[in-house]
């Protein structure tokens, strides 16, 4: 499948912007494993593996870079043992960029026992209750030793609401932090280490945490802290605010974002990459994302419906199976169901990307973006009577 695929790898790790409309970009990533076109989202392989997926058929859907996690991936296998095996490319077959997130979301998040210090989280496994540490020097050893392309700092991930006082405590811990991740990172050619922007729902705490990381030059932007419970509105509210704080000439990455209308319109105030569970996880869970809406296969109006997901999707899963046979193998609780809606959402995310980057540079984003919001709202199509 050609979804306009454009590969100039080069030795060094640098950002072009290709076209604009409005404060939306197409643009390119440049590294050693290759090209990343953007807007761009990030198909979630936590644990090495983008789950019920092989990697080939993810690169083949148009993925040009997955995420990997830095907490997952340390409690098991362990950086260490995937440093031996030749590190993290290698040991998924994946010979393209990968992005790993620090862990800081997850210590905070699954976790069980944390304490949290100016040197850095102390925490207890969710796996099996063995305590580890994780300071943001020791962040980016792990990601090192896991050869990601692209690093994210630690971090301090809190959910909203929050007090003022804590969002702000957080933040400056979180910049404190970053500096710290800059340094242990050092200079690595080809590679790139990011800031995340923290600040919760507070503009001026948003502010000055995006203009403190502008000043430590990095190779690119993230902003962390939001999709955490905040109604959209507040979401893009805080990216707004936030944009113009960020260096034009860096990618600007929204942390675990998300649908396809957050993707919309994020990209819409300038975001260029994303990455989310929700396609892979809504898949495993009878859900498919299609042109024309969600579709629960779980339904009993699809017990006898001989249509397929979308007849005019490149991705077979889409085009060649009835929404009857995936119902029934949703019920079964057949671990194909999984395989085929998560092929199929997958297939979706990335078509709703390159439909994203043609119209950018056709200079119709806005127009684009309201067909596709069209479509989602109407829902899913009834049965043929």
């Amino acid at each position: 499948m050609n979804l306009d695929r454009e590969q100039t790898p080069s030795g060094q790790f640098f950002f072009t912007k290709l076209a604009e409309d409005g404060a939306a970009r197409r643009g390119r990533i440049d590294m050693p494993r290759g090209s990343i076109r953007t807007p761009a989202f990030m198909p979630v392989g936590t644990a090495g593996t983008v789950k019920a997926m092989y990697l080939d058929q993810v690169r083949d859907l148009g993925a040009d870079i997955i995420l990997g996690n830095t907490y997952h991936l340390m409690l098991r296998p362990g950086a260490e043992r995937v440093a031996r095996l030749g590190g993290l490319h290698d040991f998924a077959r994946w010979p393209y960029p990968i992005l790993t997130d620090s862990g800081g979301f997850q210590v905070m998040s699954l976790s069980g026992l944390r304490k949290i210090t100016e040197e850095g989280v102390t925490f207890q496994s969710h796996v099996d209750g063995t305590k580890h540490f994780m300071s943001p020097e020791r962040s980016i050893e792990i990601q090192g030793l896991l050869d990601s392309d692209i690093q994210m700092q630690l971090d301090e991930c809190i959910a909203l609401p929050a007090e003022e006082k804590e969002i702000g405590r957080a933040m400056e811990l979180s910049l404190r932090w970053a500096e710290r991740c800059k340094a242990a990172f050092g200079d690595q050619p080809g590679k790139a280490m990011f800031g995340i922007i923290q600040g919760g729902d507070n503009a001026r705490l948003r502010i000055e945490s995006a203009e403190a990381l502008a000043a430590l030059d990095l190779k690119g932007y993230a902003i962390g802290g939001l999709a955490v419970g905040e109604p959209q509105n507040v979401m893009f509210d805080m990216i707004e605010t936030v944009i113009p704080s960020m260096p034009k000439d860096r990618p600007r990455y929204l942390m675990g974002v998300g649908t396809p209308d957050d993707i919309l319109g994020s990209v819409q105030r300038g975001v260029d990459m994303f990455d989310c569970v929700m396609p892979t996880r809504a898949g495993r869970h009878g859900l498919a994302f299609t042109r024309h809406g969600k579709i629960n296969l779980k339904n009993a109006r699809h017990a006898e419906d001989d249509r397929p997901l979308d007849e005019e999707s490149d991705c077979a899963a889409a085009r060649d199976y009835s929404r009857a046979y995936l119902h029934h193998l949703v019920r079964a609780g057949e671990p194909l169901a999984g395989m085929l809606l998560t092929w199929n959402n997958l297939a979706y995310y990335q078509q709703l990307m390159a439909g994203i980057r043609a119209a950018i540079s056709e200079a119709r984003l806005q127009e684009h973006a309201e067909k596709v919001r069209a479509a989602w709202a109407k829902g899913d199509l009834p049965p043929r009577s």
